[in-house]
């Protein structure tokens, strides 16, 4: 008989992304047409270019010790731009901005030409949590397969807080899936 799935603790999940990671690198493909990289890959105008890049979601937009590009940086680039001002802090509500981010992911990749860099400072928690977020709501991942697809191409670190904030997109998302059930 199959175990019903259960969302495990925040503890468990920091297991599982310490367990067999890949080496950390400035951008790695993490799906097709989806890259996850850092500050230096955005602000690395000709690599984009070289990469194809045609859309840029910025996990940490805004001045304070974030990456501070906007859509005018890339207005010399054919690049469609969305910015998220958000804190690397375990405080910070990031999941305000799952389900937009998600959209956004999942409307640049209706168009297999488009590109999409996501990226924060290092590329490791915020960009990374919205990334696992996407998976989570248009892919129907549960978090534990969206990190252990994510951590197989890049090394991502979500803090403690970003960690609950996933759990809970994920029993969120679980007892909708039963109440559609529920009704069909």
């Amino acid at each position: 008989m199959l175990e019903e799935y259960v969302t495990p603790g925040g503890y468990e999940l920091e297991k599982i992304l310490n367990r067999g990671s890949v080496a950390y690198t400035h951008v790695n493909e993490v799906w097709p047409n989806v890259y996850i990289g850092d500050e230096q890959t955005a602000k690395d105008k000709y690599n984009l270019k070289r990469l194809g890049i045609t859309h840029v979601l910025n996990a940490a937009e805004g001045t304070w010790n974030n990456v501070d590009t906007g859509a005018a940086y890339y207005s010399d680039l054919d690049i469609v731009y969305y910015g998220v001002v958000a804190e690397d802090v375990t405080t910070f509500d990031l999941s305000q901005y799952f389900f937009s981010a998600a959209q956004f992911i999942k409307e640049t990749l209706s168009n297999r030409q488009n590109k999409l860099l996501m990226h924060c400072v290092m590329g490791r928690s915020r960009s990374a949590t919205l990334f696992l977020a996407y998976l989570m709501i248009c892919e129907n991942m549960t978090v534990v397969e969206a990190i252990e697809h994510v951590k197989r191409r890049r090394r991502i670190i979500p803090n403690w807080g970003f960690l609950k904030q996933l759990r809970e997109l994920e029993m969120h998302l679980l007892e909708k899936k039963g109440e559609s059930t529920e009704q069909s």
